[in-house]
């Protein structure tokens, strides 16, 4: 039986609601798969960059550890000024992989990895920073930049060993995620050799040990002295003298040293002046003092002594001079 006007219609309608609801649902779906590969892509890009990061972070922490190994190894074989040069070195590459790491903290990828590797670098900075401050001590050397911060870490060497353990587990986690990034492992010779022989190798070293040594480059008078026999200071008829004193620190090592300065009359009115100071010679550096005026008076006989305490004296040094201090009498004219 033919069908019906209205049935046709009925029918047309429903053909065009099934192939409207069958293109929205493909446009759906091309969406989905669309956003579902976006979201891929951008994961994918997101492990890419984290992993070129956290590599060379890595690589840097690898170079690091055994430019550290060498140094513990061969530190016999350096002077003191150059042992803690490279020691120094070391020290001054740590603050740089605490601020990669925070930059490696976003964005949050799968596994947690990226706050895994910044909390481990963090640590590993207080364990490496621990250990060049306990070599500085033993040897008695200038004090790091980052000493400050090296005292958190009681056993360094053990923990280094036990993070490098820890990341080398769990760098395998992108290795199934989107990008299938690769992520390097951590060495730790140094720590392993640290946490064998501390600093042994390097205490029992001749060419590390301390040598001390302390004195007397030069003494300036003012007003100058005149034309007079070695160790008389023949002076012009003043009521005031100044005197400058220039003590070295020949030691690699920072030095503890006082300066006594006494003035003696055999005639006259004036009493005996003294003046000491106390000061920290910095390692291979010299110093000035400038006591105060001292005071004279014309046709003065005195004994005046400049000594230096604190340490041995260096060779070809001394730690103590005395001269005769003769002043002019009254109207008394320099030379010349």
């Amino acid at each position: 039986m033919a069908r019906t006007r209205a049935q046709r219609r009925r029918h047309s309608l429903f053909l065009l609601i099934a192939l409207a609801v069958t293109l929205v649902v493909l446009v759906f779906a091309r969406d989905v798969s669309r956003a579902a590969h976006g979201a891929i892509t951008a994961q994918r890009s997101e492990d890419r960059s984290f992993a070129g990061l956290a590599n060379t972070l890595i690589q840097q922490e690898n170079q690091f550890d055994l430019r550290m190994t060498r140094l513990l190894q061969n530190g016999p074989t350096f002077s003191r000024p150059e042992f803690d040069a490279r020691l120094l070195q070391l020290d001054q590459q740590l603050p740089s992989w605490t601020a990669a790491a925070v930059m490696l903290r976003r964005p949050k990828l799968a596994h947690d990895i990226n706050n895994k590797i910044a909390d481990l670098t963090e640590v590993r900075v207080d364990d490496y920073q621990s250990i060049i401050s306990r070599v500085t001590r033993s040897l008695t050397l200038p004090t790091p930049t980052q000493d400050a911060d090296a005292t958190r870490a009681s056993t360094p060497a053990q923990t280094l060993m036990a993070t490098a353990t820890t990341w080398n587990r769990d760098r395998f986690a992108l290795r199934h995620e989107p990008g299938a990034a690769r992520l390097d492992a951590l060495t730790d010779s140094s720590a392993t050799l640290f946490a064998t022989s501390g600093v042994t190798n390097l205490t029992a070293s001749a060419s590390l040990a301390v040598v001390r040594g302390i004195g007397i480059a030069a003494v300036s008078v003012v007003p100058a002295p005149l034309p007079a026999r070695r160790g008389i200071l023949l002076l012009p008829p003043v009521t005031t003298i100044e005197l400058g004193v220039s003590v070295v620190n020949t030691g690699f090592v920072e030095q503890e040293v006082t300066l006594e300065v006494s003035m003696t009359p055999t005639n006259g009115p004036l009493p005996a002046q003294h003046q000491s100071f106390h000061v920290a010679l910095a390692p291979l550096q010299s110093y000035a003092f400038a006591p105060q005026g001292i005071a004279v008076v014309p046709s003065e006989r005195a004994t005046l002594d400049v000594r230096l305490t604190g340490a041995a004296a260096s060779a070809n040094l001394t730690r103590s001079r005395s001269y005769r201090v003769e002043m002019s009498p009254p109207g008394a004219l320099p030379a010349g």
